[in-house]
């Protein structure tokens, strides 16, 4: 191996850096839903998108209500979600906007510059 040496899957070039880690918007929507859906109060996502039909139709369809702005290394949000009855609107927001900001720098390196949440309904079933 001339130039280069692999490494579990990854390529090591001779310099001993890695190559360049591309993370597409439609990762980090998944990433935000799932993060968002599971907080105590969010109901779904707005579209009513919940985990048993992720599960069933596949996560692409779980990024419905996020939106994403990539500038180099920073994320901007932005989600609709349908909130329980009886919850806070504004505690179940911020708990949001925390889990969804923490998990997307956790797992991907960038920065959250902000999580813009839009309230898009309250489910008032109580049969859940």
């Amino acid at each position: 191996m001339a130039d280069t040496e692999k490494n579990e899957g990854l390529v090591l070039c001779e310099n001993g850096t890695l190559g360049q880690i591309k993370i597409a918007d439609d990762v980090i929507a998944v990433i935000a839903a799932l993060a968002a859906t599971e907080v105590e109060g969010v109901d779904s996502m707005a579209g009513n998108i919940t985990h048993e039909l992720v599960r069933k139709l596949g996560m692409k369809n779980l990024q419905k209500g996020v939106k994403i702005e990539l500038l180099g290394e920073e994320v901007s949000c932005a989600l609709s979600l349908n909130v329980a009855y009886g919850y806070s609107i504004p505690e179940v927001c911020e708990n949001v906007q925390e889990k969804v900001k923490t998990t997307i720098e956790n797992m991907t390196g960038l920065h959250v510059t902000d999580v813009n949440v839009n309230i898009a309904g309250v489910n008032t079933n109580v049969n859940r």
